[in-house]
């Protein structure tokens, strides 16, 4: 059970809500703060019951603006991410403390030295590592980062050296260890050569305002990194685009790229497509996607849509990195990068118990959003002039200015579709060519649209009360099947449940509807 406390920072509000706690015998397992103005909570499992006397409770603490339940710790998170993204990584990694021993180490680094982790943890790196004293540079004044050659063994690798300092009370720097990586010569070549030879997807992803200059340039860091790769956005805002090219940039390009639309597999195939299967004479009949991408990448769009059946297949695979065909027992090992995509909130529907909690900690590992076309409105028209030009030399039309009118029509535009409505109304324009000059507002037959509001009929005839009355009508249809009473959609409305019975009873609206 875990609980997020909105407060203002005071003294004494930690003990304050502990004895809210011990009052129901509850032991407090876990607590992080946030400077965010939120305490997080974690204790064993209650009852409905004691959770809802305790609730109230906590809201009537001082400084306590609300409580409510979460699916994990802030803390969890980072650790499960900064633990899965350490086990992906393929170079050997150590975190070591200021006395050179080691605190924590990957799995890569344990296959290096041929050793368990419980055999290296709190001992010298320098047990192994030769070529560099790590705890003399540990001492150093200050300690600044630094590359080197070292040994292991008769094996050379390229050490590069971070030191960790954290910020004590007056924010003066207190050295903490360092975090080492260790690169072979076979990799730092492979890096080498993709830095002076690959021309990327990214290449082709237009980005003018900052806001998308800043999302590309987290994508090219995180396409190099061979974690899974989480993108967020709204429909429309080129997520596909992004994996693709992120596989163009990452050291897989040369194998497959498969997109899988996981809100087009029905439930009863899902698994077959994702996994493949054998006979019951134990023959392989298909083989499944992720066998197909072997080397490559896997690119899930709209994850949430996922059946529950193939998220525990999913979450093994990124487990240890095997699963099984349907109806086999061989365990198959999958060589693949899984970018996943969505237009969803994850963490709501972890909360909701609509997808797994434990799936989406191995998938939210690297992540970034994709800023709708609303937010980026600069890129609008370096966008149109593209599109325009590909898709005349396509269709074997002549290139065409965008006119005055048409410039302002297209900034002040909401976009609901985002990039993907722009690029479909500019091809549409281009595939219509009239023998015109210029492209025109009319050319683009894009629907009128209020944001906050919707599409709107241009042709609209009649009063204003009939419009409010069409509106209210359509809002109460949406409502009235999330709150089936009339006292609680009276209570979500802020009126009272005799108007909303006779709005419903006017307009016909009822529960089947």
């Amino acid at each position: 059970m875990r609980l997020e406390v909105s407060c203002l920072d005071r003294i004494g509000l930690a003990k304050d809500i502990l004895e809210v706690l011990e009052n129901y015998g509850i032991n407090l397992i876990a607590i992080d703060a946030s400077n965010r103005g939120f305490l997080y909570l974690q204790f064993a499992e209650i009852g409905f019951e004691t959770l809802s006397e305790l609730m109230p409770l906590i809201r009537k603490v001082e400084s306590v603006h609300d409580v409510r339940t979460v699916s994990f710790m802030p803390s969890e998170q980072e650790h499960y991410a900064l633990k899965t993204l350490l086990k992906t990584l393929p170079d050997s990694v150590f975190s070591i403390n200021a006395k050179g021993r080691i605190r924590i180490v990957n799995e890569s680094a344990l296959l290096t030295l041929n050793m368990q982790e419980h055999e290296v943890i709190d001992e010298s790196l320098n047990h192994w590592v030769q070529g560099f004293n790590f705890s003399r540079w540990l001492t150093e004044a200050p300690v600044l980062a630094q590359a080197t050659r070292v040994q292991i063994g008769t094996n050379e690798y390229l050490a590069e050296m971070l030191p960790i300092y954290l910020p004590d009370e007056n924010n003066a720097s207190i050295l903490a260890g360092a975090v080492v990586s260790l690169k072979s010569p076979a990799r730092v070549g492979k890096q080498f050569n993709a830095l002076q030879n690959q021309t990327t997807g990214f290449d082709n992803v237009l980005a003018v305002s900052d806001k998308m200059k800043d999302v590309l340039k987290q994508a090219k860091r995180m396409a190099q990194l061979d974690a899974p790769l989480l993108i967020t956005g709204e429909t429309g805002t080129g997520k596909e685009l992004m994996a693709k090219a992120s596989h163009d940039a990452s050291m897989r390009r040369e194998h497959p790229f498969i997109p899988i639309n996981c809100a087009a597999l029905p439930d009863s195939v899902a698994e077959e497509e994702l996994f493949g299967f054998v006979s019951n004479e134990g023959q392989v009949v298909k083989r499944g996607l992720f066998e197909e991408a072997k080397g490559g990448t896997v690119f899930l769009d709209e994850i949430a849509e996922m059946s529950k059946a193939a998220q525990v297949k999913l979450l093994r695979l990124l487990q240890d990195g095997t699963f099984r065909r349907i109806g086999g027992d061989e365990e198959v090992r999958a060589d693949v990068r899984i970018i996943c995509s969505t237009q969803k909130n994850l963490a709501e529907l972890c909360q909701s118990g609509e997808f797994r909690e434990d799936l989406y900690y191995r998938i939210h590992v690297l992540s970034y959003h994709m800023p709708s076309l609303r937010e980026r409105k600069v890129d609008v028209i370096p966008l149109t002039e593209m599109f325009l030009e590909h898709y005349s030399q396509q269709l074997s039309s002549p290139l065409r200015r965008i006119s005055a009118s048409c410039r302002d029509y297209l900034f002040t535009y909401a976009w609901p579709g985002n990039v993907r409505q722009l690029k479909n109304a500019i091809f549409r324009a281009v595939s219509m060519w009239d023998g015109s000059a210029e492209l025109t507002v009319e050319q683009l037959k894009l629907p009128s649209y209020a944001e906050g509001f919707g599409y709107f009929d241009e042709e609209f005839e009649g009063s204003l009360d009939q419009a409010m009355k069409e509106y209210e009508a359509s809002l109460l249809r949406r409502l009235y099947p999330a709150y089936p009473s009339t006292r609680q959609l009276a209570k979500k409305l802020g009126v009272s449940h005799t108007a909303i019975a006779n709005k419903l009873r006017d307009y016909k609206i009822t529960k089947k509807r």
